[in-house]
């Protein structure tokens, strides 16, 4: 992944962190500095920031290792500076799965602040309740605070939170998906519209949180409706056929020539009627920037994902998307009969579109 590095790995799972994670680190590290004065204080920020993100990595297997008994695979956990996010292969199928998934990090949360709490009460050292907050009270008792923060966070019942997942799995126990997901995003945006407003007279930060929860809504919404729009539609039906191929022997004057006489970006590289590898337009500036690769065999993508021309849209869809990947060749019978886009997908579903509303009869005129 660009901008970040691999830190860890568990269960099979790559734990990521991104740039951007050290400026949090820095902010810490001078909020500290300014509030004590001293290295030590500086070292005590960073390690509590440390092991709050260590709670949202537990927090996020939690989704991941429960996922994974409903045959859901994670591609990595990344850690950013606002959270940490939990890539899935794919979201659980039926509400049931769903609900499990989306309460298991919540429910990791919990643990551990029950946990810190029975080890305050253990050793006596339980301050009461009213005075502890993050940033007074005990290392231990700010901890448990933060545990408790993150559930009553992440459980707001709006996308892209957890407890928006558990409100639509909710629904969907009793409705069609597509209508739980729309309604479940209407709540999230109604709140977002309280948040908001509420952000004008008492903390700024709810104005970003509801600018958060407000996207969030909008695009778990579109993206529901998108995969409904593709249940039932083949790959054959919206692939591209009309496309130019590329040899691994070609020079980088192939693909250059081909892209400035056409529209045609990413070509799918044959050896004989074997596919081989892709060849995408920003691997291509690459090289002729750096004047490191000659033929077209030196910079073709070898990783490549192939869809069958009547296999599901959806899934193809789902795979084009978490590959990281610009062009899926398709085949059939073992031979490239076109490619797959998000652009052509994007197109094909207008169309359908237009049709449908071309063909809804006219409502007559009441006089």
């Amino acid at each position: 992944m660009k901008w970040s590095w691999r830190i860890a790995t568990f269960a099979g799972i790559d734990v990521f962190i991104h740039a951007t994670f050290l400026l949090i680190i820095g902010w810490v590290g001078l909020t500290y500095w300014q509030q004590t004065g001293t290295l030590a204080g500086v070292l005590e920020g960073i390690l509590f920031i440390l092991i709050l993100f260590s709670f949202v990595v537990m927090h996020e297997f939690g989704h991941a290792l429960t996922a994974r008994r409903y045959g859901i695979k994670t591609r990595d956990i990344t850690l950013y500076p606002i959270g940490g996010v939990a890539r899935l292969e794919r979201m659980p199928d039926k509400p049931i799965q769903e609900l499990w998934v989306a309460l298991a990090g919540p429910a990791v949360n919990l643990v551990l602040a029950v946990l810190l709490f029975g080890w305050l009460l253990i050793s006596n050292t339980l301050a009461p309740l009213s005075g502890i907050n993050l940033t007074s009270g005990s290392f231990v008792e700010r901890l448990m605070l933060v545990n408790i923060s993150l559930v009553v966070f992440n459980m707001i019942p709006a996308f892209p939170m957890d407890g928006g997942r558990v409100l639509r799995a909710l629904l969907g126990l009793r409705m069609e998906y597509t209508k739980a997901t729309q309604i479940a995003a209407a709540i999230g945006q109604a709140l977002a519209l309280l948040l908001g407003f509420a952000g004008l007279f008492f903390s700024p930060q709810l104005l970003f949180i509801a600018f958060f929860v407000w996207i969030g809504a909008a695009q778990e919404a579109s993206m529901v409706q998108m995969k409904s729009a593709l249940g039932g539609i083949s790959v054959r039906r919206a692939m591209i056929t009309n496309f130019e191929t590329l040899s691994p022997n070609d020079p980088l004057s192939r693909p250059v020539e081909l892209i400035l006489s056409g529209t045609q970006t990413d070509f799918p590289v044959m050896d004989g009627e074997i596919v081989v590898g892709v060849v995408n337009r920003s691997d291509l500036l690459a090289a002729l920037t750096k004047q490191t690769a000659t033929t077209v065999e030196q910079i073709m993508r070898r990783d490549i994902q192939l869809a069958d021309a009547n296999e599901m849209l959806e899934p193809a869809f789902a795979r084009l998307q978490t590959c990281g990947c610009h062009t899926m060749p398709v085949l059939y019978g073992g031979k490239l009969v076109g490619l797959l886009t998000s652009e052509n997908i994007g197109e094909f579903l207008m169309i359908q579109a237009a049709m449908r509303q071309k063909q809804q009869p006219a409502r007559p005129l009441v006089r």
